[in-house]
């Protein structure tokens, strides 16, 4: 093969490396501790659902990029929210947890009657 023609080959296949390098090195674990986003969201639900109760979370929303948990959603109290963000930041591979959870208002409707 000609070198003109290689030369645009190997630049794409050095800046394809770098690339994929530079991804794999957006955490401080070693890779056999590191956790999927999938496996972190799996792991938070069922911590939650555990510790908490499915039936306090059933609008609770859980999903993970890079490690970052964003909950949202909403519960019943404030005392519920706080358990929430707290039990998910502990949890391994979590990053930071971004808590978009709101609290149901308790102030009943008016009656427009």
């Amino acid at each position: 093969m000609n070198k003109r023609r290689m030369l645009p080959i190997i630049g794409s296949l050095i800046l394809a490396t770098a690339t994929v390098l530079a991804q794999g090195c957006n955490t401080t674990e070693p890779p056999n501790r590191q956790l999927s986003d999938a496996q972190v969201t799996t792991k938070v639900k069922a911590k939650l659902a555990s510790d908490i109760g499915p039936s306090s979370l059933t609008n609770v929303d859980v999903t993970t990029t890079n490690g970052v948990v964003t909950l949202s959603g909403q519960v019943a109290n404030e005392d519920v929210k706080q358990k929430v963000e707290t039990i998910t930041a502990s949890l391994p591979g979590v990053v930071r947890v971004n808590n978009n959870v709101q609290v149901q208002s308790t102030t009943p409707s008016a009656d427009t009657h």
